[in-house]
């Protein structure tokens, strides 16, 4: 049984209709990929997620280099999230931008970290799949309610207590603003955005756009972006042909030429300051004996080729203000304390 169509509406009570650009459906479709991935990964023991199940139906197994080029992006990601939470004491918001199928506020509710609001966004037709899933599985659902609240629904927006998931176009302000404002968002709270290859997908303009008015809007913020650098090489061109085959194009791959050129994207943006790694980095400050367990899970014939995927995505920290401007992932001494709390086993 599929989930219902939503025909171009967004929320109840909102009469803003999605006009999809040329590229959008592909964009889309990278979700589910991604989604397949993670949910190969998990299965063959990276890491730890029992909610992946409820969205990704998919098993079939991907390349040795995909599930480990996954487990970095993930640690990586939830890295930067973990130091952002012992920092504010869950005293913060989590804005999660391009949202798709990630797990992230079911796996925190299994651990001591709470937070004051999470909030979810993404093209409607993803969010009207993401709370058709949530509706139709109780577990899910549980993670959501409270005694003291209860979960409000329409076709691409779920609203809870502290949860909040919601149907939009991250190039239209406005849109997000009013999306923002439903789910209560506190411009004053210390928040941290998640993207994953997000933003290379929106046109330059808009994505500045975006990124300015974050940082005119919020006044204690993190920004954690993954998505692909060095893409002015070969095998950065390889890459490029593979998803304009797919009907894809990175419209803002300007900002992915160099670890530079990404941090510029948020500082001429009026953000306090950026800083990059890309992924062979991130992966060495993960603990040996993590990696080693990782290593063992499956051999490696194309280490070269994992390599070549690493030195081509990377992740991105910025910050407004100076209480986050310490964060830094490869400073990490003990990765298994800090990641123990996310259920990364």
């Amino acid at each position: 049984m599929e989930p219902p169509s939503t025909g171009g509406v967004t929320a109840a009570g909102n009469n803003t209709t999605h006009k999809f650009h040329p590229c959008d459906e592909a964009v889309i479709a990278t979700n589910d990929d991604a989604s397949d991935c993670k949910r190969c990964a998990v299965r063959m023991g990276y890491w730890k997620d029992d909610y992946i199940g409820y969205f990704v139906r998919n098993q079939e197994r991907k390349a040795p280099e995909i599930n480990r080029g996954y487990f970095a992006r993930v640690k990586g990601v939830e890295m930067c999230v973990e130091k952002f939470l012992k920092k504010t004491s869950g005293n913060c918001q989590i804005i999660n931008l391009g949202c798709g199928f990630d797990t992230l506020y079911f796996r925190l509710r299994d651990t001591a970290h709470q937070v004051k609001n999470f909030i979810e966004l993404d093209f409607p037709t993803v969010t009207a799949r993401k709370c058709y899933t949530i509706k139709r599985n109780k577990a899910l659902l549980a993670k959501i309610h409270d005694e003291d609240g209860e979960v409000r629904l329409s076709p691409t927006d779920l609203h809870g207590p502290s949860y909040h998931l919601m149907g939009v176009d991250l190039r239209n302000l406005d849109e997000v603003d009013n999306k923002l404002q439903q789910a209560e968002v506190d411009y004053t709270l210390p928040t941290i955005f998640l993207a994953e290859c997000v933003l290379v997908y929106i046109e330059a303009q808009n994505c500045r756009n975006l990124l300015k008015w974050i940082a005119q809007k919020f006044q204690a913020a993190v920004f954690v972006n993954y998505e692909q650098v060095n893409m002015n090489d070969r095998f950065g061109d390889v890459m490029l042909n593979n998803l304009r085959s797919r009907g894809c194009s990175l419209a803002g791959v300007e900002s992915c030429l160099s670890l530079e050129t990404q941090t510029n994207r948020f500082k001429d943006c009026g953000w306090s300051g950026a800083r990059a790694w890309d992924m062979v980095q991130v992966y060495e400050s993960i603990s040996s004996a993590e990696r080693q367990r990782i290593e063992r899970l499956e051999m490696l014939d194309e280490g070269e080729l994992l390599l070549q995927l690493f030195q081509h995505y990377c992740l991105v920290v910025a910050w407004l203000g100076v209480a986050f401007q310490d964060l830094d992932i490869t400073c990490v001494q003990v990765v298994e304390e800090l990641m123990s709390s996310l259920n990364i086993d």
